[in-house]
C-alpha cells in the first residue's frame, strides 16, 4: 500500500475493481496523503493477489489541498468509460459553492483521470473542467441504479443527512441550504422550490450519519431489487430506501447496534454488512 495518513476522518477510502478487473487486475483506489497540508488522492494500480502487494501504482487525480482531517468523501464509482469521484468540502463550507475547486463536489473523468469532455464546465478548464455538480458537504456514498441513474448519500450537519439523485450542473445547496442546522444551533435555510438548489431525494432528522450507499439488485430479497440501503454511523442502524424512478422514500430501519460502516452485495445476493471500530465484524445477512 501506499503511505495512508490515517487521522481524524482520514484514512483509505475505497477500493473498486476497473472494468478490465477481470482479465488484468487492475483496481481504482482512493485515500488521505499528507504534504505541506492533507488532501485525497486517487491512483489506478494493479492488484497482485498472490502476492499481496500493489503495482504500477499511479496517482492519476488529487482533491485540493485544505487544513484539517475531515469530510473527505473519495468514494469511487465506474460507469462506462467514466470514472466518478465525490469530493468533500473537507469542513470548509463555502468552496461546495465555488468552481475553481474540486472541493464540495462530484468529479467526472476519464478512465485516466482526465477530466471528461462533455463535462458541464468543461470548456473553464482547471478545476472547473472535473465538475460534474457541485454543492455536497460530505458524501460518502455513490452507487448506480438499474436504470444507470446515479445516487449519492450525504452527510448532513446537525440533522439533515441526505440521499440525492445526482443529476449533470446539478447544485445541492451546500452550505446555502439544507434540511439540518449548524452544530452550535445556528439555522441553515432550509431547501425551498425557489432557492435554484437541487432538493435531496430524501433526508433525515434526526441524522443517521450515512457511511455507505448500496443500490441492491440481487435475487434473494426479491421484493428489494432495486432499493437502496445505507450503513449508519451515528445511527447505528441498517436503512432501506426504496426508489421508483427520481423518487426515494425511507423504508424500513435495522437497530445494528453498532456503527455501520459499509453495506455492499454479496456474489449470490446476500447482504454483506461491515461493522465500524476495533473489533468490528463482517456480517452475512439470508432471508429467513
Amino acid at each position: 500500500m501506499p503511505e495512508v495518513y490515517h487521522e481524524g476522518q482520514a484514512g483509505l477510502h475505497d477500493v473498486i475493481p476497473a472494468p478490465s478487473f477481470a482479465d488484468d487486475g487492475a483496481v481504482y483506489l482512493s485515500w488521505a496523503r499528507e504534504g505541506d497540508t492533507v488532501h485525497g488522492v486517487a491512483a489506478r494500480a494493479t492488484l497482485d493477489a498472490a502476492d499481496a502487494e500493489l503495482r504500477d501504482l499511479e496517482i492519476i487525480w488529487e482533491q485540493a489541498p485544505a487544513p484539517g482531517a475531515g469530510h473527505f468523501a473519495l468514494r469511487l464509482l465506474v460507469q462506462g468509460e467514466h470514472l466518478f469521484i465525490t469530493s468533500g468540502d473537507r469542513q470548509q463550507e463555502d468552496p461546495a459553492q465555488e468552481r475553481d475547486t474540486n472541493l464540495g463536489a462530484v468529479v467526472r473523468l476519464t478512465l485516466d483521470g482526465d477530466p471528461a469532455p462533455g463535462n458541464p464546465w468543461f470548456e473553464d478548464g482547471g478545476a472547473a473542467a472535473e465538475l460534474w455538480s457541485v454543492g455536497h458537504r460530505n458524501p460518502l456514498g455513490i452507487a448506480e441504479d438499474a436504470d444507470g441513474a446515479l445516487w449519492v448519500s450525504e452527510m448532513g450537519p446537525q440533522g439533515g443527512d441526505e440521499l440525492n439523485l445526482l443529476t449533470e450542473a446539478g447544485n445541492y445547496g451546500w452550505p446555502d441550504a439544507s434540511m439540518g442546522v449548524h452544530y452550535d444551533g445556528s439555522p441553515i435555510p432550509d431547501h425551498s422550490e425557489e432557492d435554484g438548489f437541487v432538493a435531496p431525494a430524501e433526508h433525515w432528522v434526526p441524522a443517521i450519519s450515512p457511511g455507505s450507499l448500496m443500490i441492491y439488485q440481487g435475487e434473494l430479497f426479491e421484493e428489494w431489487r432495486g432499493d437502496a440501503f445505507l450503513g449508519g454511523l451515528s445511527g447505528q442502524r441498517l436503512v432501506r430506501v426504496e426508489l421508483e424512478g427520481e423518487a426515494a422514500e425511507a423504508g424500513q430501519e435495522w437497530d445494528a447496534g453498532e456503527r455501520i460502516r459499509a453495506v455492499t452485495e454479496g456474489q449470490d445476493g446476500a447482504l454483506w454488512v461491515l461493522e465500524d471500530g476495533a473489533g468490528g465484524r463482517l456480517l452475512e445477512l439470508r432471508p429467513n
